[in-house]
């Protein structure tokens, strides 16, 4: 049988990862396949979406070190790896500001690898909030105006639109966004779910596994000025901190996180800088990983979005943060790095940085062959 392969791309906090959890444990609900997920990022590793789709359960691997469209090879060695593990269906994401993937991850599949993975529909992933920069309203979501270019170019890139996160508005706007996408977008199916609570997601396996992918060039823009403006305005930043409480008592990490995600939140509103996706993940040191933390924030103005939290209290534990800013990435870490020193002042704990890592977007890609640039304090 041939495997199976998904591409699912959307913007910064659009739910792609949550979406490919939730499409893996539908497949592997219905007993007949096994899914499994290839969590992609720029960055060199530490990285939340890979240890939350293992924690998750569901068969994962990190491909890091640039986006997949610059990885080929590795990319396919990945993917034989998930196979020879028993997976019968990949899904694997995009970074949330990347475009191109039909023309450099299935053509290059199509015209490489002829006939040895079945391409499925290259899905975009979409969330009412974002989508709110291209709705006729023009909201300002205090996101630099070229932030608009990649959301419409990801869209029109797509061979099915999945509008996520329908648990948090009503039918009527879920109906008005819809109608709205497909007005924009007529050749291109349009579907709907909210990826956290399971509505909608079992329809939108069944069109995925149902349907093939074209594989076909589609003109969204890519490496055009819009695309560099675009581009230029993102960064990225990596680290995993170990924090210990100095007297081992046992500290509630859920306030803990929620301290630095609010002064990472203060730090960013005070030099006019907004992150269009933070994301932190902190587990205990049980292999099974049966307790864990997992929250984003998708803007300055937003309120934290909780995954799971923590069920116990902890006097160490090893904390993941990721973030994807429109900010300077010295400046980022900056701000990181001021927000988790206050809380271990705050809490007297001993913080260890294992791993750090910041760069701006342009470095990223064929100019370096995927190698994220390094920041050393």
């Amino acid at each position: 049988m041939i495997t199976k392969y998904a591409v699912i791309s959307g913007f910064l906090g659009a739910g792609k990862t949550t979406s490919m959890i939730a499409f893996s444990r539908e497949i592997n609900r219905r007993g007949q396949e096994t899914a499994a997920i290839l969590a992609n990022d720029l960055g060199a590793g530490n990285i939340v979406d890979a240890e939350f789709c293992a924690a998750a359960g569901v068969m994962t691997l990190p491909i890091s070190g640039g986006c997949i469209c610059y990885q080929h090879e590795n990319l396919v060695g990945k993917m034989h790896q998930l196979e020879a593990a028993g997976a019968d269906v990949i899904f694997s994401d995009i970074p949330g500001c990347g475009i191109g993937a039909m023309d450099h991850v299935y053509l290059e599949l199509e015209e490489k690898e002829p006939d040895e993975f079945e391409l499925l529909p290259f899905t975009c992933i979409v969330d009412p909030e974002r989508l709110r920069m291209v709705l006729p309203e023009n909201a300002d979501l205090n996101l630099p105006e070229e932030m608009k270019f990649l959301l419409d170019a990801q869209m029109a890139e797509a061979e099915l639109i999945v509008l996520n996160k329908t648990d948090t508005i009503g039918e009527e706007e879920a109906e008005a966004i819809i109608s709205f996408i497909r007005a924009i977008y007529p050749q291109t199916p349009v579907m709907a779910m909210s990826a956290m609570k399971g509505t909608g997601v079992s329809e939108v396996v069944d069109y995925l596994l149902e349907h093939r992918s074209r594989a076909v060039h589609r003109e969204i823009g890519y490496g055009s000025e819009a695309f560099l403006a675009a581009e230029n305005q993102l960064s990225w930043f990596n680290t995993r901190v170990y924090m210990r409480q100095r007297e081992d008592q046992n500290l509630d990490f859920n306030q803990v996180i929620a301290e630095i995600f609010e002064g990472v939140r203060a730090g960013l509103k005070e030099r006019g800088r907004n992150v269009p996706h933070l994301k932190m993940f902190a587990a205990d040191s049980d292999e099974e990983l049966t307790d864990f933390f997992k929250a984003s924030l998708i803007g300055v103005d937003y309120p934290v979005e909780y995954d799971r939290k923590l069920q116990n209290k902890y006097s160490a534990l090893s904390l993941i943060i990721n973030a994807r800013c429109a900010a300077d990435p010295v400046e980022m870490a900056e701000i990181v790095e001021d927000a988790v020193d206050a809380v271990s002042l705050k809490y007297n704990m001993k913080v260890r940085t294992f791993f750090m890592e910041t760069f701006g977007m342009m470095e990223e890609g064929k100019g370096n062959i995927g190698k994220a640039s390094r920041y050393e304090d």
